[in-house]
């Protein structure tokens, strides 16, 4: 059975990156609940430790890992660094004496515990006592039954996370309750679409992304385009040199180095950087996933039997966030962006040839193994590619975006 895992951020009260969990991707129907929790736990640490290196999936965040009993119980947590995961315990694992024992012996060794999935039960008061982290699923917990929980956990020193957050509407309420940490896509959408026009300042920065992606662009103005801006030419010439490319000899001439990796990843390169500029006062997480959707959706068209145009999928997976960043309706926004009509048609109604491809990411997002599994049918891409493809693309991001 073919797996790979996937990442979802965690955000503290001011937006910011606090951490990531590590989930379990199985591409098969069904394939969480065949595979068990034990293996799945086993998938995702074998994979992010020992095959991958934690700080490829992390950004050296630490990760939120699902822990059932058995494991517990077998002290797995304990082969892997108290600073790089926190140990998640699954919500249908029971305070037994013997659970109990191994999470205190986790505590003394400097291990964060989290209890997941939390639902208020007196029978629960000694994981209470240890845990440092509780989860809410702010989708399927009545807000009086939070209300209900908070105060009777108020004597307690833990700190509340609210997980399935997926508008800022929640994010809000949340907030107002007292969680200090929040997880779930609420970050990937729009605040207001009621804007009925786009700052100058953005406005600019969309022109230069439409005068950079115009087919008839040549090489000298990319390169002028580029040097006329010190903070675009600081950052391409760092990403050239980063370990990303695993280059011997510097690059410090910016022709040079647009000639090293290409016009279009040079057209790429400022397309990204300019739609940073414009996503400025949003969390950097909203541009890192735009990059990874977008990386992921060019290394399934390059996997693709279909043979779609790679470079026209990265534009769909980048630009697939951008009415989040800009807080605008998508129709006033790729009125002024210069990508084709299929890309249009997946960005704004998810149809025609490449949507496929952006709700194969965006299924892999949301931990639909299944329907991933159709999409990738759909698309011809082998499933045992993906694994290999979501952690270029997020090893890809990470080295942009930390720029």
């Amino acid at each position: 059975m073919e797996t790979t895992i996937a990442r979802q951020p965690i955000f503290n009260l001011h937006k910011n990156l606090y951490a990531y969990e590590l989930l379990y991707r199985g591409l098969e129907e069904l394939s969480l609940a065949l595979v068990g929790g034990d293996r799945a736990t086993s998938v995702v640490l074998t994979s992010s430790f020992l095959t991958e290196g934690l700080e490829k999936i992390s950004n050296n965040r630490p990760c939120f890992v699902n822990f059932t009993e058995e494991l517990l119980m077998q002290d797995v947590a304990a082969n892997f660094p108290s600073d790089k995961i926190i140990v998640e315990i699954l919500e249908d694992v029971q305070p037994t004496p013997a659970v109990i024992d191994a999470c205190r012996r986790l505590k003394k060794l400097g291990y964060t515990l989290a209890l997941d999935d939390f639902v208020f039960d007196q029978q629960l008061m000694p994981l209470i006592e240890l845990a440092d982290i509780i989860k809410f699923d702010f989708r399927l917990t009545p807000v009086s039954q939070i209300q209900a929980a908070l105060l009777a956990l108020a004597p307690y020193r833990i700190t509340f996370l609210a997980e399935k957050v997926e508008t800022y509407e929640e994010f809000e309420q949340a907030r107002v309750l007292g969680f200090t940490y929040f997880q779930g896509y609420f970050f990937a959408k729009p605040e207001v679409l009621q804007i009925k026009e786009l700052a100058a300042s953005r406005i600019t920065l969309l022109s230069l992304v439409a005068e950079v992606n115009r087919p008839e662009i040549e090489r000298k103005r990319l390169t002028e385009l580029i040097s006329s801006d010190v903070s675009l030419s600081y950052k391409l010439l760092r990403f050239i040199n980063s370990a990303f490319f695993s280059r011997r000899s510097k690059i410090d001439s910016i022709s040079y180095a647009i000639a090293f990796i290409g016009e279009n990843e040079a057209k790429r390169f400022i397309t990204m950087l300019a739609i940073s500029k414009m996503a400025s006062n949003k969390p950097a997480e909203l541009v890192r996933l735009a990059v990874i959707r977008a990386k992921f959706c060019e290394g399934l068209a390059r996997m693709s039997l279909t043979r779609p145009n790679p470079d026209e999928l990265f534009m769909v997976g980048l630009f697939s966030l951008l009415s989040a960043m800009l807080d605008a309706p998508v129709d006033e926004i790729f009125g002024k962006v210069p990508i084709s009509g299929d890309a249009v048609l997946a960005l704004t109604r998810l149809e025609g040839p490449f949507a496929r491809f952006l709700q194969t990411v965006i299924a892999h997002e949301n931990r639909a193994g299944d329907i991933c599994l159709g999409f990738l049918n759909d698309i011809e891409v082998p499933r045992e590619k993906v694994a290999e493809i979501y952690l270029q693309a997020v090893y890809y991001a990470d080295t942009l975006t930390s720029l």
